[in-house]
C-alpha cells in the first residue's frame, strides 16, 4: 500500500496535496499498489469526504485530540501508527514546509531516509528512480531506494498536476491513534505584511526582470497582467530596487510557483530565478538576447524588445476577448 499525506489547516485543504495524490496514483499504477489518503485531525474531519472523491482505496482519518493543530511530535506519532497498522510500503507527500519538518522524523523511526524535493521519477522494471535537483538546480541527481521499506518520498510543487489526480469514490475510515507527549506548540503563522501575496495559488503570472529598465515601465507589465487576469511577479533585482514588493519575488530566495502560464519579460534566466518557476505549465519568454538561458526552458519564446512585443500582445489579447 501507498500512503499519501493530506495537508490541511482546520480541515481546509492545502492544494499541493492533490499533486501528491496524483503522484501516488501514478506510482501505485506502476507498482500495482493501492493508495490510501491519510488526514491527521482531532475530529471526524470534514475534508475526508472531499478526498474520498478521488481514486484512492480509502481515506484514513488519523484521529487524536492532540492533532487539532500541526505539531511535529503529534504528526510523527500519528503517521508511525498508520504506517505500522497498514503495513504501507511507500509514503508520498508534497514537499511543503510542514512535510520537511516532520517527515524525516517519521522515516527515522523506521530506520529509513526521506528522498526529498523530487521533480520526477521513472520506473525501470519495477525499480523506481527519483530525480531531484542539487546545487540550486545546476545538476540533477538520480536516487534509488532499496530494502523492504517503508520508503518516504516527497515531490516538489509542480512535479505533478493536482487537476490530473484521478477521481473516484472511496470509503472513509476513522483510525484512533495514540499521540504521546507534544513538546512544542506553533505560534501564529508569520505574515510579513497585510499586503503579502501568495503567488503559489496563481494560475497566470507575469514576471518582469531587468529588461524593464525603469520603475515607470512597470505600468506596461501591469497592463498585460490586467488583460490576462494575471498576478505580477519579479526577479530579485526588481525587488531589491524596490520597484515591486519583496513578496512578488520568484526564485531561490523568494517564492516557488507552478502556474498554468508564466510570462517572463526581460528575464535572462539566472539559475536562482529558474528554480522558482521551472515547473510552470507553460513558460512564455520575451528577451532581446537570443542566448538568454530562459529560452532553454521556455515553451514559447520571442527574441525581441519587450517594449515592442508586449503592446502587440496586449492588443491581440484584447481583440480575442471581443
Amino acid at each position: 500500500m501507498i500512503l499519501v499525506f493530506i495537508e490541511h489547516k482546520d480541515c481546509v485543504l492545502n492544494k499541493t496535496s492533490l499533486e501528491a495524490i496524483a503522484a501516488a496514483q501514478t506510482i501505485g499504477s506502476d507498482l500495482g499498489l493501492d493508495v490510501a489518503a491519510v488526514i491527521p485531525c482531532d475530529k471526524d474531519c470534514a475534508l475526508a469526504e472531499e478526498i474520498a472523491g478521488y481514486d484512492v482505496a480509502k481515506v484514513i482519518v488519523a484521529k487524536d485530540e492532540k492533532l487539532s493543530t500541526y505539531t511535529p511530535d503529534g504528526y510523527t506519532d500519528a503517521f508511525e501508527h498508520v504506517i505500522r497498522t497498514t503495513g504501507a510500503k511507500w509514503v508520498v507527500m508534497a514537499h511543503t514546509y510542514q512535510v520537511r519538518d516532520f517527515c524525516p522524523r517519521v522515516a527515522t523511526r523506521f530506520g529509513q531516509e526521506m528522498v526529498g524535493d523530487c521533480i520526477r521519477y521513472r520506473n525501470e522494471g519495477g525499480n523506481l528512480v527519483f530525480t531531484r535537483r542539487i546545487f540550486l538546480g545546476k545538476l540533477d541527481a538520480d536516487v534509488t531506494v532499496g530494502g523492504d521499506g517503508p520508503h518516504f518520498v516527497t515531490f516538489q510543487s509542480g512535479a505533478f498536476r493536482g487537476d490530473e489526480a484521478a477521481k473516484g469514490s472511496a470509503s472513509v475510515e476513522i483510525a484512533e491513534v495514540e499521540v504521546g507527549a507534544v513538546r512544542m506548540r506553533p505560534e501564529d503563522p508569520f505574515q510579513e505584511s497585510k499586503a503579502s501575496v501568495d503567488l503559489t495559488k496563481s494560475e497566470i503570472i507575469v514576471a518582469v526582470g531587468r529588461g524593464i529598465k525603469s520603475e515607470e515601465n512597470i505600468k506596461l507589465v501591469e497592463e498585460l497582467a490586467e488583460v490576462l487576469g494575471a498576478d505580477i511577479a519579479a526577479s530579485r533585482p526588481i525587488c531589491d530596487a524596490d520597484w515591486l514588493p519583496i513578496d512578488r519575488q520568484i526564485g531561490s530566495s523568494g517564492q516557488t510557483v507552478a502556474p498554468k502560464v508564466y510570462f517572463a519579460l526581460g528575464i535572462s534566466g539566472a539559475i536562482q530565478h529558474i528554480v522558482g518557476m521551472k515547473n510552470s505549465g507553460a513558460i512564455v519568454a520575451i528577451n532581446k538576447d537570443a542566448e538568454a538561458p530562459i529560452f532553454d526552458i521556455a515553451d514559447y519564446g520571442i527574441v525581441g524588445d519587450l517594449f515592442e512585443a508586449v503592446p502587440v500582445l496586449i492588443e491581440e489579447i484584447r481583440k480575442a476577448k471581443e
